[in-house]
């Protein structure tokens, strides 16, 4: 099985997340790294934290989405490994916090720069864990507790949920704590994000792409989880819109607040 990404760009209409239009065109350059003195992304081959070294990591922070308090005070549980995920071993999402808290340990369990993942989250789901995605009409691959007709779409049921939009047709064995759990989550997704930036998602390289896979392309991976694919218009109009979130700190506006 080649694992997929997770939903498409996301907008909120309507309490609900709905599926974003996608356009063509090359990521602009890669904006210099974030100055925050947070985590920042480690080569491939590097040692990654523990959990343990990440909670201790973490800088307090308030919960700007009280709706997610549930879901972020529910630690996730260590499921068997899949075999088709190089990380899956690592993933636990045993963390509990508010949700800028679960960004800032995910970060550093990973080994990729916080203001990075605040942009991606705040793309697949405006930092939501209660966000719907890739409605579908196939009941065999929604979202568990969300079956057909239950999210105000008749006849559609979401197959993506959660912070990062975990796909249920592509995380099987993971789908139900990435449900229940904010930390899980992100966890998992991030463990699809080091596994490709160490080089191990060759699979890449034999479907459509733009380029070339190879290890070390930080960019790359992050759409390669919007797209399941290498460089394609799909992955660089996401890479692009993730880049345009972080260069305007989006998760530091009004609208964000608001949101």
């Amino acid at each position: 099985m080649t694992i997929m990404g997770g939903r498409r760009a996301v907008a909120f209409v309507s309490g609900l997340f709905l599926l974003g239009a996608a356009a063509c065109g090359p990521p602009p350059a890669s904006p210099a790294p974030p100055a925050t003195g947070e985590s920042r992304t480690l080569p491939p081959g590097s040692a990654l934290p523990s959990d343990a070294t990440c909670q201790a990591r973490v800088r307090a922070a308030a919960e700007n989405r009280t709706v997610n308090s549930r879901f972020n005070q529910t630690p996730g549980r260590s499921t068997a490994p899949d075999p088709d995920l190089a990380f899956a071993h690592r993933v636990t999402g045993s963390f509990t916090g508010t949700t800028d808290e679960i960004i800032q340990w995910t970060a550093c369990k990973w080994g990729i720069a916080t203001d990075v993942v605040r942009a991606q989250v705040a793309m697949e789901s405006w930092w939501h864990q209660d966000a719907a995605g890739d409605f579908t009409a196939n009941p065999g691959i929604c979202a568990p507790g969300h079956p057909i007709g239950a999210d105000g779409r008749p006849g559609l049921c979401p197959e993506s949920i959660g912070l990062m939009q975990v796909r249920t047709q592509y995380f099987r064995a993971y789908i139900d704590t990435a449900v229940a759990s904010s930390a899980y989550n992100m966890d998992i997704a991030y463990a699809v994000w080091r596994s490709c930036f160490e080089g191990r998602e060759t699979w890449l390289n034999t479907v459509e792409r733009g380029r070339q896979y190879a290890a070390g392309d930080a960019w790359g991976c992050i759409g390669r989880w919007f797209s399941g694919r290498w460089y394609t218009a799909a992955a660089n109009d996401y890479i692009a819109r993730v880049q345009d979130y972080l260069g305007r700190r989006v998760w530091t506006t009004s609208d964000f607040a608001n949101g």
